[in-house]
C-alpha cells in the first residue's frame, strides 16, 4: 500500500487516486482563470517598472539624466528580443511534452528569479540580464498558456476566453504602472517588489491546483472500462433474449457460425464491397506520394503560407506596438510639461485601463460575428486620438483634460483589436488539421500545433514590445512628442487595411460565399412555392 500523502499525489498527479476537488480544478473556469492570472502577473511585473525606472535607474544605478531615456527604451525592448527568440523554441517544446503543466512552472521560477535580479540589481548589465530573462518566462507564460486555452475550451467561445485573457494583460500591462508609481513614492523601491513576491506567490498556487483535462482521464480509465464492459455484457443478454439464434444457454461463437451456416451459399462467397460513396472517401484518403513543400515543413513554418495568419500577426505586432509605445514616452512628457513625479504618471495609465474590462465583451461579439470588422474598427478609431496627442503641449487643465480622454478612447479602441487576434489563429489551426486529414494527411501530430501557432502570436506581439516603445522614445528624441503622436495614429490606420481583407478569411471569397448561398435560398424558396 502507497504511504505516499494524498496531496502529493494531486501536485504530480499520479496517484491512484483522484486527488481532491478534480471537478473545480479541471473546470473550463477555473483553467481561464489560471491562465489569464498567469498572463496578468507576467505583464504585471514587465510593467511595475515603468514610472519606478526612470527614477531608481539615476539614484541607483547612477545614469546621467541625458542618457535616462536611452536606458528606459533598453531595458523595455530587450524584453521584447528576449520573448522574440525564445517564443518558437518554447512552442516547439510544448507541442512535444505530454503536459502543459510543467512547463508554466519552469516559466514562474524564471519570472521569480529576474524580478529577484531586477530588485537587487544596481547596474544597468543587471537589470538588462534581468530583463532578458523575463523576456524568456513570458514565452513561456504565453505560448503554453494560450494552448492550454486551445485544448480546453470550445471554439465558439474560444474569442470570449482570450477575451479574459486580454483582460489579463491589459490590467496587468497598465495597472502596473499605476501602482508602481504610488507605492514607490510612498513606500521606496522594495516595497514595488513586495507586491510582486506577492502576486507570484498566488500565481504558484493556481499553477500547482490546476489539472489538464487530458491528464484527469487517467482517473476515469478504470470506471470507464467498467462501465463499457457492463454496457456490453447487458447488451449480450439482451440480444441471447431475444434473438432465437442466440440460446442463452449456447456458446455465443457456436451460435455465430451455426446462423452463418444458415446463410445462402452466394451470400457467404461474395467479396464484401464499400458503398461507392465510401469508396470515394476511402480512395480520397490515400496520401499523395507528392505532398506539398508547405505540408513538409514544420507547423511553425507551414502556417506562414496562411494570409489569415499573417493579417493576425500583423495586427498582433502592430496592437503590441501601440499599447506599449506609451511605455517609455508617457512618464517622461508628463514629467517635463506637467511637472508630475511618479504618482501622478502612473495614474495617467488609468484611463487606458478601464476600457480593457470590456475584452470579454469584445471576444463575444468576435465569436458571434467574426473577427473582420471588430478589428478593423478598432484600429480606425484608434487612429484620430493619436494624431490629437500632438495637442497636449501646455501645462493647463485642458490639456490635462485632453490627455486622459485621448487615452481612454485609444484604450477602447484597442482593445476591440486583440482577442479576434487570439480566437483568429486557433480557428486557422484547426481548419488546416482537418484539411490536411482529409487529404489523407496524418495532420499537425500528436501534440498537435497550438503552441507552435502561438509561438508566432507571441513572435509578433514579442515584436511589438520591442518595436513601439524604441520607435516612440526615439521619434520623441529626434522629433518631438507631435511627430510621435501622427506615425502612430497612421499607422494604427493602415493596420486596419489587412485586417478588413484578410481576417476571418479572404474578404472578396467570403463574400461570393455569402451571395452565393444566398442565391441557392432563393431558389429553393422559389422551389417550393
Amino acid at each position: 500500500m502507497s504511504t505516499r500523502p494524498r496531496w502529493l499525489s494531486s501536485l504530480t498527479q499520479h496517484g491512484s487516486k483522484p486527488p481532491y476537488f478534480l471537478k473545480h480544478r479541471t473546470s473550463n473556469g477555473f483553467i481561464i482563470a489560471t491562465v489569464s492570472l498567469a498572463v496578468f502577473t507576467d505583464m504585471f511585473l514587465y510593467a511595475v517598472i515603468v514610472p519606478v525606472i526612470p527614477f531608481a535607474l539615476q539614484r541607483r544605478g547612477h545614469v546621467a539624466p541625458d542618457r535616462v531615456q536611452y536606458w528606459v527604451s533598453v531595458l523595455i525592448a530587450v524584453y521584447g528580443a528576449a520573448l522574440l527568440a525564445f517564443s518558437p523554441v518554447c512552442g516547439w517544446i510544448a507541442d512535444q511534452t505530454s503536459s502543459r503543466r510543467s512547463p508554466l512552472l519552469l516559466g514562474l521560477l524564471a519570472l521569480l528569479g529576474a524580478t529577484a535580479m531586477l530588485n537587487v540589481g544596481s547596474s544597468c548589465s543587471i537589470l538588462v540580464a534581468a530583463r532578458v530573462l523575463q523576456g524568456i518566462s513570458a514565452a513561456v507564460v504565453w505560448v503554453v498558456g494560450l494552448a492550454l486555452l486551445a485544448d480546453t475550451v470550445d471554439q465558439k467561445d474560444l474569442g470570449r476566453s482570450m477575451g479574459y485573457v486580454g483582460l489579463g494583460m491589459s490590467v496587468g500591462t497598465l495597472i502596473a504602472p499605476l501602482l508602481g508609481g504610488v507605492v514607490f513614492d510612498n513606500a521606496g523601491y522594495n516595497a514595488v517588489f513586495g507586491m510582486a513576491y506577492a502576486l507570484i506567490g498566488i500565481d504558484i498556487i493556481l499553477r500547482l491546483a490546476l489539472v489538464e483535462k487530458k491528464v484527469a482521464t487517467r482517473w476515469d480509465t478504470d470506471a470507464q472500462e467498467d462501465q463499457a464492459s457492463d454496457m456490453v455484457s447487458a447488451t449480450l443478454t439482451q440480444e441471447n433474449q431475444i434473438d432465437p439464434r442466440f440460446p442463452s444457454n449456447s456458446d455465443p461463437e457456436k451460435a455465430t457460425a451455426s446462423s452463418s451456416s444458415a446463410q445462402p451459399p452466394d451470400t457467404l462467397s461474395s467479396t464484401p464491397t464499400l458503398p461507392i460513396h465510401d469508396a470515394i472517401i476511402h480512395d480520397a484518403a490515400i496520401p499523395s506520394p507528392h505532398p506539398k513543400l508547405r505540408h513538409r515543413l514544420p507547423p511553425f513554418l507551414a502556417l506562414l503560407y496562411s494570409r489569415r495568419i499573417l493579417a493576425a500577426l500583423w495586427g498582433s505586432l502592430v496592437q503590441a506596438s501601440l499599447i506599449t509605445a506609451f511605455d517609455s514616452v508617457l512618464t517622461i512628457h508628463v514629467a517635463s510639461v506637467f511637472h508630475w513625479h511618479s504618482t501622478g504618471a502612473a495614474l495617467l495609465f488609468l484611463p487606458l485601463v478601464i476600457p480593457s474590462f470590456l475584452a470579454p465583451l469584445a471576444g463575444w461579439i468576435s465569436d458571434r460575428r467574426g473577427p473582420r470588422y471588430l478589428s478593423a474598427a478598432g484600429f480606425l478609431l484608434a487612429c484620430p486620438p493619436f494624431v490629437c496627442l500632438r495637442y497636449v503641449n501646455t501645462d493647463t487643465m485642458s490639456d490635462k483634460v485632453l490627455l486622459c480622454g485621448l487615452l481612454a478612447a485609444i484604450g477602447l479602441s484597442l482593445t476591440l483589436t486583440f482577442p479576434p487576434f487570439m480566437a483568429e489563429i486557433a480557428v486557422v489551426v484547426e481548419a488546416k488539421e482537418c484539411k490536411m486529414k482529409s487529404k489523407g494527411g496524418k495532420g499537425w501530430g500528436k501534440g498537435g500545433a497550438y503552441a507552435q501557432a502561438y509561438g508566432l502570436f507571441n513572435m509578433a506581439f514579442a515584436g511589438g514590445c520591442l518595436v513601439g516603445p524604441v520607435w516612440a522614445g526615439f521619434v520623441r528624441n529626434k522629433a518631438g512628442w507631435a511627430t510621435m503622436a501622427w506615425s502612430l495614429g497612421l499607422l494604427s490606420a493602415i493596420t486596419a487595411v489587412p485586417t478588413f481583407l484578410w481576417m476571418g478569411g479572404w474578404i472578396g471569397e467570403v463574400g461570393f460565399r455569402e451571395w452565393k448561398a444566398k442565391g441557392e435560398d432563393e431558389e429553393a424558396i422559389d422551389g417550393e412555392r
